[in-house]
């Protein structure tokens, strides 16, 4: 469910991948066997392994773990979220935008999931509960409260780079095909520090 709802918040990142994300494969998850030129080479988990052309200006971003009291108001978040028997959203995970993707897929909307949306949005008050806290999330034209419990994966989209794209380090790549098969590279996630895309 988690990585189901990573590809849709992604896909509201990233210019064009709502609509890729219609033909498969739009995502290629797995180990980087080798960086070769603009060819990265990858391994999924059946052991098969697949080339992707990396464009020059290839967005390259990685995750960094968070805890709930890192969030802040005044930060820009994605949340993921689906709808309790309380009426109330309940978020699966909370993504902390840089501040140079502030206002990128801005809204609220439904996703694939029964009962559950994407809303990416700025964080006006951070309200602390018994088991968690409450997000007050203001968008244009609207405003969300998200519940955010202990269980709920709290992580920073932060920079990176080409040197992440190192033999044995996960990915996560979010492809194009071009009329003749080849895929290229939209977007590219990549572990840092230990901490795997999602």
């Amino acid at each position: 469910m988690l990585k189901l709802a990573s590809l849709a918040f992604l896909a509201f990142l990233l210019p064009g991948l709502a609509a890729a994300a219609e033909t498969a494969p739009s995502r290629i998850s797995g180990t980087i066997v080798a960086l070769e030129g603009n060819m990265l080479t990858v391994r999924v988990a059946d052991g098969t392994e697949t080339a992707i052309r990396l464009p020059e200006k290839v967005s390259v971003t990685a995750l960094a773990e968070r805890r709930l009291d890192d969030i802040k108001a005044g930060d820009y978040v994605g949340s993921a979220a689906v709808a309790g028997p309380d009426g109330k959203l309940h978020a699966q995970e909370v993504h902390i935008f840089t501040e140079a993707m502030r206002g990128v897929g801005e809204g609220h909307r439904p996703m694939s999931g029964p009962n559950q949306t994407m809303t990416n949005a700025t964080v006006t008050t951070v309200i602390s509960d018994p088991v968690g806290h409450t997000l007050k999330l203001s968008y244009k034209d609207g405003e969300q409260d998200i519940e955010v419990g202990p269980d709920a994966r709290i992580v920073a989209i932060i920079p990176g780079d080409r040197s992440l794209l190192k033999a044995g380090a996960a990915v996560s790549v979010f492809v194009g095909r071009s009329p003749d098969g080849t895929l290229t590279a939209r977007a590219v996630q990549a572990e840092k520090d230990g901490v795997k895309p999602l």
